[in-house]
């Protein structure tokens, strides 16, 4: 483990080291509280000792700030005190500390606490890695192991106010299977999964790798595209259109292409156009419709003119 060690009595100081040192623990220290303030944030270490009386932070507002620090990671916190008031060592524990040794620092004593700590830190770890994967399952879509509507918000929001802050363009695509409730009546459920999953794999190859795809809902995806123009956009969603295309999936209720297609609305915001992220989705929602209404299996940009429809292989 890491071993934090702040004490502004120097020999106190050198004991508490030596002693962490000689049970195989990495250890560095600090001789005041701000130090060790410092030292904790750039470090992040399993263990702080700490003393409950030194200059600058005292052990107690030691041990409140990184308890209001912390989330996932957990840091074990002994509270080194002398022989005094119990209310001075009940003092610490309430602001978060776990434990107490009595000065002068007793070895032995030492290595049971940070016995104790070696359990502790390992077992908040492995709690912090379960939540982590639950977090990450609640916004991962488990058909095709894509971003959903959960995962979106965030990263809707923070792509957007990047873009706004340094103002640079950032594009919004909405794809939707046609004819998609028909080729499960026809095909099945199972097809149907299949399908979604080949259309997601083929969306997310015909993009770049800083673009994220996500299953919106149902059949529906939605890429986000940062820095692009809504130009460029229908440029690549037509090479997204394009892929599905080719994967030549038979449908045969999808009577002018034969295969399964997408059909897909593009929206941009930039420098020159301000909106929000509730407007840029509603807009290729609306183009993508304006897509589907103009024959399906092309590409619209919101608020099209005739130049900015791209191929169409039912036309």
């Amino acid at each position: 483990m890491r071993v934090l060690v702040a004490d502004d009595d120097l020999g106190a100081r050198l004991l508490a080291q030596a002693a962490v040192e000689a049970l195989g623990h990495e250890c560095v220290a600090a001789a005041e509280g701000n130090e060790a303030w410092s030292m904790f944030l750039e470090l992040s270490p399993d263990v702080l000792i700490t003393d409950r009386d030194m200059p600058g932070l005292d052990g107690v507002s030691l041990c409140r700030q990184i308890r209001d620090l912390q989330q996932d990671r957990y840091t074990y916190i002994v509270l080194l005190t002398g022989l005094g008031d119990p209310q001075d060592v009940l003092s610490g524990m309430r602001a978060g500390a776990d434990d107490y040794v009595t000065k002068p620092l007793n070895p032995l004593d030492l290595e049971a606490r940070l016995l104790a700590a070696e359990r502790v830190t390992a077992l908040h770890a492995e709690l912090a890695h379960v939540r982590k994967q639950l977090r990450e399952q609640a916004r991962t879509d488990p058909l095709t192991g894509l971003r959903n509507r959960l995962g979106l918000t965030d990263e809707l929001d923070l792509l957007h106010r990047v873009s706004e802050r340094y103002d640079r363009s950032c594009c919004l695509a909405m794809c939707d299977i046609d004819f998609f409730k028909r080729y499960n009546d026809l095909y099945g459920h199972v097809s149907g999964d299949r399908a979604l999953r080949a259309v997601s794999a083929a969306i997310v190859g015909a993009l770049r790798a800083a673009d994220r795809v996500y299953r919106y809902g149902g059949e529906e995806f939605l890429s986000l595209l940062p820095e692009q123009t809504v130009s460029e956009g229908v440029i690549v969603l037509e090479r997204v259109r394009k892929a599905v295309a080719d994967l030549a999936l038979e449908h045969r209720a999808n009577a002018d292409a034969g295969v399964v297609t997408v059909s897909t609305g593009v929206a941009a915001c930039g420098v020159d156009r301000r909106i929000s992220s509730e407007q840029l989705i509603a807009e290729a929602d609306e183009a993508m419709y304006e897509a589907k209404a103009c024959g399906r299996n092309q590409v619209r940009a919101a608020q099209a003119t005739s130049r900015d429809v791209i191929g169409s292989e039912s036309s």
